[in-house]
């Protein structure tokens, strides 16, 4: 098991400590977290931070939904296409009966 790291990050201009495996994945994570947070605060500029945040958060949420939904798809599909091979090759191996 690895040992984790300790890291400062900044997110909406307060700092946080945090005990990481990854220290490059979450900075990125953070810098994400931060740019959502930022583009909320743009679109909302008169609402406190508590609800910048909340906004972010379901913005963040749905993006993962949409994303898991993308995801169970393409599997369903590429389940779907690797049957129709299956079939095809079983097709072309097993000989005609005469």
């Amino acid at each position: 098991m690895s040992e984790k790291k300790k890291l400062k990050i900044k997110i909406f201009d307060k700092e946080y400590s945090l005990l990481v495996d990854d220290e490059e994945v979450a900075k990125e994570l953070a810098t994400y977290v931060n740019n959502v947070m930022e583009e909320t605060k743009q679109d909302l500029p008169d609402q406190p931070a508590q609800t910048i945040a909340i906004i972010a958060g379901l913005n963040i949420a749905y993006d993962l939904f949409m994303e898991k939904n993308k995801n169970r798809e393409f599997l369903i599909q590429a389940n779907d296409k690797a049957k129709k091979i299956k079939l095809l090759i079983n097709n072309i191996t097993m000989p005609s009966p005469s």
